[in-house]
């Protein structure tokens, strides 16, 4: 499970946030500069604007004197010119918001094939998409956007407050308050936002997770007449979607409304008191004009910043959705002096073993087991006692509560996670085959074998049965998770797969479970191949595959009720498995 860090962030601020993402923006450092920099002409060409309208106003309108005709010329050209400044600074932010946007999938899909088999045990893959995929476009593309409008808007308004104090003290005095005053309600946009935010993405989350299972599971909904139950579970999760984001808009919508009639009072107390300092004396008529138009220009923005500002809040949340994946760690990893584990020369042993799930709720209990180097061991018992998560815990797909479960002597806690796998095999009883080729899926335990390794793995797990009617043979296509293969194929595949990796020790997850007679017979002479001179894990619902194993385990309920061979276990007529073989004979 992912630790969580909520709590540290929770207060975060927009500096904080950034801060964090530097590692990512320090690559594009110059490019990015240079659209910060862009953005200066961009923001300051709104004051040179309102500020040419002082001495067009004096002297074309006032003094009737024509020498100002080049006024609205420059003004049309600064416009062109912000233009081209708008773009680029648009085209250079996209292009580091990009690349940011890449680098930190990069490494967040390097975080997720690490995480433990706990996290995705507790989250759905829509949830994971959004987490790890939606959020960091969010972060991504607001991290930069954000820093454009802010930095457009912050040399925009710089420029333009200037203008304001150049042409009136006064006036300008009472357009900073009105504008403080009007940015005030957004100090409490975050507090209002968060928690539906957070919401938002977990249910958003489960709407692409009916995508993807009514994608997987297509057969199903259609064989049993579905169309009705998954339609209401959507339009469910729709509902939900929609009361969320209308709870946002109840929360956040009179945000614009509010600043608008703050804004409208604002100019209208600058016009009544920049009447009276027109008649006065004390300003012209140009400096009244030039001043309005830097208002306008300096709050217009304002009225809509509500919603602006609540796409910047969104975009930190992502930011620290994000930082959240970032700075957490998985619960199994290397220990700091992790050793490589280099075969096994004697044994595999469980000591006092004992694991759950969930807290509470214990799944084995004192497992005390030892399997000699090249032994075959199988597991039977009631489904849900405990056989897999033996061999979860022996791959360290999860960790022990308590006890050790020992190679040669050494807790496997104590040896690198890779080196770990590197030594063992595992063929699942549904083998996930990755888009490509069977080529491409058999070498995935060994990328670099040789012809002569392939043509053998080929051979002996009998793939050779059938690519030789494929007019791609091995360079055939598989299809999504496998979906052009039967499962019989993709079984041997996955056999195949286990030899080119040639691990000494080989685990059998009902391997042969899910397949009709004539598919099973073939598979079990594979794997009969693949189990010559390694140690082999075998867990099995079909006892008629386990009786010549070495050892057999009866696990129920979380404990270890017998133990022996499959003569000595039959023979006895007390024994579980006994009873249990004769009838499936039966």
């Amino acid at each position: 499970m992912l630790k969580k860090f909520t709590d540290k962030i929770k207060n975060t601020h927009f500096i904080y946030d950034y801060s964090q993402m530097m590692p990512y923006i320090r690559p594009y450092w110059g490019r990015a500069l240079l659209a910060v920099l862009v953005t200066i002409p961009v923001g300051v060409m709104d004051a040179v604007i309102a500020w040419a309208l002082k001495p067009y106003m004096d002297v074309m309108m006032i003094e009737q004197n024509t020498h100002t005709y080049w006024i609205p010329l420059v003004i049309v050209i600064f416009s062109i010119i912000q233009g081209i400044f708008t773009f680029i600074s648009m085209y250079l932010n996209s292009w580091v918001g990009r690349k940011i946007s890449n680098d930190v999938k990069v490494d967040l899909f390097e975080k997720l094939m690490k995480l433990d088999a706990g996290y995705f045990d507790a989250n759905t893959s829509g949830n994971i998409i959004m987490r790890f995929n939606d959020d960091v476009e969010t972060a991504c593309n607001g991290l930069v956007n954000n820093l454009k409008q802010f930095f457009t808007r912050f040399f925009s308004s710089v420029s333009l407050i200037g203008v304001l104090f150049y042409n009136s003290w006064q006036l300008a005095i009472i357009a900073v308050v009105v504008l403080m005053g009007a940015l005030f309600p957004l100090t409490r946009v975050r507090k209002k936002i968060k928690d539906i935010n957070y919401e938002s993405v977990f249910t958003n989350g489960e709407v692409l997770t009916h995508f993807n299972e009514t994608t997987g599971g297509n057969r199903v909904i259609t064989s049993y007449n579905l169309y009705d139950y998954q339609n209401n579970r959507f339009n469910d999760t729709l509902h939900r979607v929609f009361r969320l984001g209308m709870k946002m808009v109840q929360r956040t919508g009179t945000l614009s409304p509010l600043m608008h009639f703050v804004v409208s009072l604002g100019i209208a107390l600058v016009i009544w008191v920049g009447s009276y300092l027109i008649l006065s004396h004390q300003i012209t008529a140009g400096n009244f004009v030039s001043f309005v138009a830097a208002l306008i220009l300096l709050y217009n923005p304002i009225k809509s910043i509500g919603n602006n500002f609540n796409n910047v809040q969104i975009s930190l949340m992502a930011i620290e959705r994000v930082l959240e994946i970032m700075h957490s760690e998985p619960t199994v990893k290397d220990d700091e002096n992790a050793k490589d584990l280099e075969g096994i020369k004697e044994c595999i042993e469980y000591k006092n073993v004992c694991f759950e799930y969930e807290e509470g709720k214990p799944v084995l209990q004192n497992i005390n087991l030892k399997i000699k180097k090249g032994e075959t061991i199988a597991f039977v018992g009631n489904s849900g006692g405990g056989k897999s998560t033996l061999v979860n815990l022996l791959l360290r797909f999860y960790d022990v509560k308590d006890g050790q479960i020992c190679i040669d002597g050494k807790d496997i806690r104590e040896m690198t996670l890779r080196s770990l796998r590197d030594n063992i095999s595992i063929v699942f009883q549904d083998n996930f085959l990755f888009s490509g080729t069977i080529r491409d899926n058999i070498i995935l335990g060994k990328e670099d074998a040789s012809e002569e390794e392939i043509n053998y793995a080929v051979e002996a797990s009998f793939v050779s049965d059938f690519i030789k009617d494929l007019p791609d043979g091995l360079d055939t296509d598989v299809g999504e998770r496998g979906s052009l293969l039967s499962g019989g194929q993709r079984q041997r595949i996955a056999i195949a797969r286990a030899f080119i990796k040639n691990a000494p020790i080989v685990v059998l997850d009902e391997a042969t479970s899910a397949l009709d007679n004539k598919s099973e017979h073939i598979v079990q002479q594979a794997i009969e191949n693949l189990m010559k001179d390694r140690t082999v894990f075998v867990i099995a619902h079909r006892l008629s595959t386990v009786r010549h194993a070495d050892k057999i385990v009866v696990v129920n309920y979380g404990k270890i009720v017998e133990i022996g061979t499959h003569d000595e276990l039959v023979g006895n007529p007390d024994s579980i498995y006994g009873s249990l073989y004769k009838a499936q004979l039966k």
